[in-house]
């Protein structure tokens, strides 16, 4: 990067550091220029529900020009639109199915169910036969799932039920060439009583599934809040996992230096591992305005692409 960039950048985070806030004219006028061509050592993507405000083509047309090449977290309606401009979707999803419990109630799309409760495995079943097919044809490679609440469960009894419904579902997986990835989220805070809220735990996990179908999506943020670690975590379990999040703790705010975790450091030890996959940003951009969460994404992507 040239000086004169850098002191551009250097600039910028003073002004965030002293007002605590993203300005997007701020930003604006501060960001990188030239623009220096991204390094690519990992590849970038964003998670399109941070920028919902954004109409998703105008978004997809952004990221791309940043660099981006996946806005993920994303399902076959907008597949199309992000092929069309030569994008993907690193880890997608589809609209969640409501259950029905054998008492009649039912249940919504929210991380109380999911694979560790039997009672939703038929309905879920359906649903990923249904969507793995429809990835595939996309060309999307990942599909997200969640392990759902303890709801006064066991966790070795709900680890089981993980497992007796991803292996039903594996022989799609295999025959669409598709990986199922269940996220680390903190119990500790965001999702309360949430069960795969531990690398261990998901990592015994994936041992008792035993299949290249089934791996971990892990949200640096949410594992923060648990356990840290997470440079160790890469070099002795990187083989679990297939994504990464971002996110700014406390807060999930922008990766910079008011955040208590040190993204550069963390990514080049993701490079050193032989990573190969995307990094999905996941931070809450400050600004409200398209110029803002734009010029905030790219300023992020560039704090990771080391």
């Amino acid at each position: 990067m040239k000086n004169t960039s850098r002191r551009n950048a250097l600039k910028a985070i003073g002004t965030v550091a002293a007002t605590g806030t993203f300005s997007a004219s701020a930003m604006a006028k501060e960001a990188m220029s030239p623009k220096v061509k991204l390094k690519n050592n990992i590849k970038h993507s964003a998670c399109r529900w941070c920028y919902g405000s954004i109409d998703f083509e105008e978004l997809v047309i952004g990221a791309k020009e940043i660099g981006l090449q996946s806005i993920e977290l994303t399902g076959p309606k907008e597949w199309p639109i992000l092929k069309k401009h030569g994008m993907t979707s690193a880890i997608g999803w589809g609209d969640w199915p409501e259950v029905t419990l054998p008492n009649g109630s039912k249940r919504g799309s929210n991380l109380s169910w999911f694979f560790a409760d039997p009672a939703t495995h038929d309905t879920l079943v359906a649903f990923y036969e249904d969507l793995i097919p429809q990835a595939a044809e996309a060309g999307i490679t990942q599909l997200i799932c969640f392990s759902g609440n303890r709801n006064g469960m066991n966790d070795y009894v709900g680890m089981q039920n993980c497992a007796q419904v991803i292996r039903r579902l594996i022989p799609t997986c295999e025959k669409h060439n598709v990986i199922l990835s269940m996220e680390l989220l903190s119990s500790r805070d965001s999702h309360r009583d949430y069960m795969c809220d531990h690398i261990d735990w998901g990592v015994s996990l994936c041992e008792m599934v035993n299949s290249d179908y089934f791996k971990l999506l892990y949200d640096i943020f949410h594992m923060q809040s648990m356990h840290g670690d997470h440079i160790r975590n890469i070099r002795r379990y990187g083989k679990y996992i297939s994504h990464y999040h971002t996110g700014g703790m406390p807060g999930r705010k922008e990766i910079d230096e008011t955040q208590e975790i040190y993204y550069p450091a963390v990514i080049q030890a993701l490079i050193d591992s032989g990573y190969k996959g995307f990094l999905g940003q996941e931070f809450i951009p400050s600004a409200r305005d398209k110029e803002g969460m734009l010029a905030s994404l790219e300023r992020c992507v560039r704090i990771c692409d080391v």
